[in-house]
């Protein structure tokens, strides 16, 4: 029986899950990006406002458990269903999403920083060579390609980009800012070209599928992420370059607000989780600018992000597991 007989027969719940299995995204992995991003966030707030309680630890946790049981599960599609795996890879839009595997070990490393510093090391070494040998396979792919075309362009191209500006998060307090230095190059270069390629699409071209609009949120990270990193290379000094990276963040965010309508329009899919990283990145480095920079406007925007952000975490958490039970999510398309 094969994958696709084996996810539409009624014989019997192993062959239903067998199915499901087959048809795991590798967007999947999207859910501990959301996650992790929320407790960076919430470590920030009990460093700003000395909080008693640490509910960041409780979220760290959380966060290690789905990681682990999204990897495993993960491996056992490409061990009983590798030719899935592969359509995957050779997806225009699905490759994009491999590097959330390594961004999700490197932002299990900045959130494990405080906590496990050992565990930290290891999850950013191997999370960086992860890292840059899937942006290696996916930039290749691009220029060698006879498949793409400009409506396969979207923000998630943005991700494989993402991760290698986050290294510098955890690189720097870890003690290598060379190798930082490196990693936050490739992204920034990168990033400008795509940021025009996909502006290009949006005002030229038919907009993306409905189900996608979410990934517009991913427009906000890389310059979010790209401010944290700023800094930290810097010593924590906020400096002109710093303000543009946030202030740039801060005018896409704007600019999908008023563009609340058609957001709302769109049913629950996994692509949910591209509203939760960077959300989470925007309130991260706005803690930032509360911490180094003060005033407040800063000390406004901060409590009101990251009560966003925990209340869309929260409901996009129940509606995947209400997904999940429904039979809605893992299933062909």
């Amino acid at each position: 029986m094969n994958a696709t007989t084996a996810a539409t027969t009624p014989a019997g719940a192993p062959a239903a899950t067998h199915g499901r299995l087959a048809h795991m995204p590798i967007s999947m992995f999207s859910i501990v990006m959301g996650l992790a991003g929320t407790t960076i966030a919430l470590e920030k707030a009990e460093h700003l406002w000395a909080w008693s309680v640490s509910p960041s630890a409780v979220m760290l946790a959380l966060t290690a458990l789905v990681f682990v049981a999204i990897s495993l599960a993960y491996l056992a599609k490409f061990v009983l269903h590798r030719q899935h795996v592969i359509a995957e890879f050779n997806h225009p839009i699905r490759l994009s999403f491999f590097p959330t595997i390594s961004i999700g070990m490197l932002l299990l490393a900045i959130a494990s920083m405080s906590h496990h510093p050992g565990v930290s090391l290891y999850l950013w070494a191997v999370g960086s060579a992860v890292q840059l040998l899937f942006t290696l396979a996916i930039l290749s792919n691009w220029m060698h390609h006879e498949k793409f075309q400009v409506q396969h362009s979207n923000p998630a191209w943005f991700i494989p980009i993402v991760g290698n500006i986050l290294v510098p998060i955890a690189g720097v307090p870890l003690g290598y800012p060379e190798v930082s230095w490196f990693y936050f190059s490739i992204g920034l270069m990168m990033w400008t070209p795509l940021l025009a390629v996909l502006f290009n699409r949006f005002f030229f071209h038919p907009m993306i599928p409905s189900k996608l609009l979410p990934t517009l949120f991913i427009l906000i990270a890389p310059p979010a992420v790209g401010f944290i990193s700023w800094v930290k290379l810097h010593n924590g000094v906020v400096d002109d370059t710093a303000r543009i990276f946030y202030y740039f963040a801060l005018f896409i965010t704007l600019l999908l607000i008023v563009q609340a309508k058609y957001f709302i329009k769109v049913s629950f899919a996994l692509p949910w989780w591209a509203y939760t990283f960077p959300v989470a990145a925007l309130t991260i480095a706005t803690s930032v600018m509360l911490e180094k920079v003060g005033g407040s406007f800063f000390a406004m925007l901060f409590p009101l992000l990251l009560s966003v952000l925990v209340v869309l975490v929260s409901v996009v958490c129940v509606r995947t597991v209400i997904a999940m039970m429904r039979g809605e999510i893992c299933v062909p398309e």
